[in-house]
C-alpha cells in the first residue's frame, strides 16, 4: 500500500469530522517525503496511521500543528519505531457495543459472548452500559443506570431492544491481550484515543474500571485457531455469540477467509462490525448507496449487512427493517 496514500485517505474520511489534529497531521505526513521515508522503514501492518500517531502520543509528542509534530518525531523516531514494532492498535472502544446491541437484540438469549481481537476486553459487557440512542431512548442493565453511557445516532429504526441482553458467559482472543489491572496497558490504550476525544477517553477509564470488578476470560492465541476451543467451551444451553469489531482489517485476505470458513463451521452466530473492503462477500450484498458507505463500517449477522456503523459506536444506520434474524 502506498504509504503517502494511506496517509492522506486517513486524513480525508476517517481524521476529518472526529479530529483536526489528525487531520492535519495525516495530510502533513501525506506530504512530506522525509517523514514518509521514515514510517517506510517498518513492516506495511505497521505504518499504519493510528499506530504511529498513538505511539508518538505514548512517548509525550506534544498535541501541536504539524511543523512542530514533525520537528518531535524526527527527534524521536527511534523510540517510535521500537514501540511501533512492539505495540499493535488495539482500541479497545466500548462505544462499538451500541451498535452491536440492536444485533444481539435479535437473538434468544440468554447469550454467551465470544469477541475476537478483544484487547481489554471491553466490549464483552453489554449488559453492564448504560446506552442513549438518538437522545430519548435510554436503556440501562438491570440493577440501574450504569457508569459508563453509550450515546448512538440512528436512523432506519433499528430494532433497539428493551432490556439489555443476558450474558451468562464472555470470553475473548486476542494476540496479546491487554490486561484492565496493568498500569501500562491502560495507557497505551489512552494513547489510541483521538486527542480532542476526551469524552472517550473518560469512557475508557469507566469501562475499565467495570471490568476490573469481572475481568473478562482472556485467551492469548491466533483467532481462527483458539475461537474453536472457546465456543467448544461456551455453555450449550446458551446461543453462542462469535463477534469482532475493527479486527479482520488486520489480516491477510486469505486469513480473513479461513477465519469466515472456520465461525461458519461452528455452532455459534456470529456478527460482524469490520470497514468496506474487509469482507467482500458481506458488501456485496448492500444496496447502500456509495456515498452513505463512506467512512462506515459495516455491521453483519452469519454474513448478511444489517447496519452501517460509525467508526466508533456513533452512529447506526439500520439495513432491515424486518426485525428478524436468520437462521444461524
Amino acid at each position: 500500500m502506498d504509504t503517502s496514500r494511506w496517509y492522506r485517505s486517513f486524513a480525508e474520511v476517517e481524521a476529518r469530522g472526529n479530529s483536526e489534529v489528525y487531520e492535519e497531521w495525516g495530510t502533513g505526513v501525506s506530504e512530506d517525503p522525509a517523514v514518509l521515508a521514515l514510517i517506510d522503514r517498518l513492516p506495511e501492518p505497521r505504518r499504519q496511521p493510528n499506530l504511529i500517531f498513538g505511539a508518538c502520543r505514548h512517548l509525550g509528542a506534544p498535541v501541536a500543528p504539524y511543523a512542530l509534530f514533525r520537528r518531535w518525531l524526527s527527534d524521536n523516531w527511534s523510540e517510535v519505531e521500537q514501540l511501533a514494532q512492539t505495540r499493535t492498535t488495539q482500541t479497545n472502544e466500548a462505544g462499538r457495543s451500541a451498535v452491536l446491541l440492536p444485533v444481539l437484540g435479535l437473538l434468544k438469549g440468554p447469550l454467551s459472548l465470544i469477541e475476537v481481537g478483544a484487547s481489554a476486553g471491553l466490549c464483552l459487557y453489554p449488559d453492564r452500559y448504560s446506552f442513549l440512542y438518538d437522545g430519548t431512548k435510554y436503556l440501562h442493565p438491570v440493577d440501574g443506570p450504569s457508569t459508563v453511557l453509550l450515546e448512538c445516532a440512528t436512523t432506519g429504526s433499528p430494532p433497539i431492544p428493551e432490556r439489555v441482553p443476558d450474558v451468562v458467559y464472555r470470553a475473548g482472543i486476542d494476540l496479546n491481550p491487554l490486561d484492565v489491572d496493568d498500569t501500562d496497558d491502560m495507557r497505551w490504550l489512552e494513547s489510541l484515543v483521538w486527542p480532542e476525544q476526551d469524552h472517550r477517553r473518560r469512557r475508557l477509564r469507566d469501562a475499565a474500571a467495570l471490568a476490573r470488578v469481572d475481568p473478562p476470560h482472556l485467551v492469548r492465541g491466533d483467532l481462527t485457531s483458539a475461537v474453536t476451543d472457546l465456543v467448544e467451551r461456551a455453555p450449550r444451553e446458551t446461543t453462542i455469540v462469535v463477534f469482532h469489531s475493527a479486527v479482520l482489517n488486520y489480516l491477510i485476505p486469505t486469513a480473513r477467509d479461513e477465519f469466515a470458513e472456520a465461525v461458519h463451521a461452528l455452532p455459534c452466530r456470529w456478527i460482524a462490525n469490520e470497514g468496506l473492503g474487509v469482507l467482500p462477500e458481506v458488501d456485496a450484498k448492500l444496496t447502500a448507496s456509495p456515498e452513505a458507505r463512506r467512512g462506515k463500517f459495516v455491521v453483519s449477522l452469519d454474513g448478511t449487512p444489517r447496519g452501517l456503523a460509525g467508526g466508533h459506536g456513533q452512529s447506526l444506520d439500520w439495513l432491515d427493517q424486518t426485525h428478524t434474524a436468520p437462521a444461524g
